[in-house]
């Protein structure tokens, strides 16, 4: 069994805001503006993407509390060559996000307004209907702080930024496991505005975290 750390994105993007403290965020990343895809040779083996077996894990928070949940990895492609990711991307399922620490009514309330089939909210959030998938393509992979770290180009609701997230990497004969680190995007930087203090005033504590926490797990079998 192969073993290898890679420190990705990830993809990305998606839920509400997330984290307690500025000081607290974990693998805060920065939105870039979008970069050109480094070239795949020509030994790169494909591993296709399990939407069964793949997801996103997403927290977000405001003063009063948070919540949790996931969003479906609809499909996707990872390129390995030497044990190294060189690149690929996956389609987030935008119409797939649910909510996971709340139950009924309050349940089927939130994750509609996530989702913006409500009358009227459709664009407070993700605007399913009219985005109804996000894009993760991988740009290149480097090593800095003694990770390695995936660089990779985040669409959400027609805004491309180029992010990066620390990953670990598993190689079997059956397959291979992606999982990234848990990290953190400010989900202004793609037009996610709905709450945010930082966009409008006068919000007292009734404002939704800028910060939205992700977790991606990948699963592909070698095609």
């Amino acid at each position: 069994m192969k073993k290898v750390f890679l420190n990705m994105f990830m993809v990305a993007a998606l839920g509400v805001s997330v984290i307690s403290c500025k000081n607290e965020v974990k693998n805060e990343t920065e939105a870039k503006e979008a970069e050109e895809v480094t070239e795949v040779t020509d030994e790169a083996a494909v591993y296709i993407v399990s939407a069964e077996e793949s997801k996103i894990e997403w927290l977000g928070a405001k003063p009063t509390g948070s919540h949790n949940g996931t969003i479906n990895v609809k499909e996707g492609e990872i390129l390995l060559g030497n044990d190294i990711v060189e690149g690929g991307h996956f389609v987030i399922d935008m119409k797939s996000i649910a909510v996971e620490d709340l139950e009924g009514d309050q349940k089927e309330s939130l994750e509609s307004h996530l989702m913006g089939t409500v009358e009227g909210k459709e664009g407070d959030f993700f605007n399913v209907q009219k985005y109804p998938e996000a894009d993760f393509e991988i740009t290149n992979v480097e090593n800095k702080d003694g990770k390695t770290w995936l660089n990779g180009n985040l669409t959400l609701k027609e805004t491309t930024k180029n992010i990066s997230i620390p990953v670990f990497i598993e190689t079997t004969d059956e397959g291979i496991t992606l999982s990234s680190e848990t990290f953190t995007i400010d989900r202004t930087n793609w037009n996610i505005n709905y709450g945010s203090k930082s966009v409008f005033d006068n919000l007292g504590d009734k404002f939704i975290k800028d910060d939205i926490e992700l977790k991606v797990t990948l699963k592909g079998k070698k095609s």
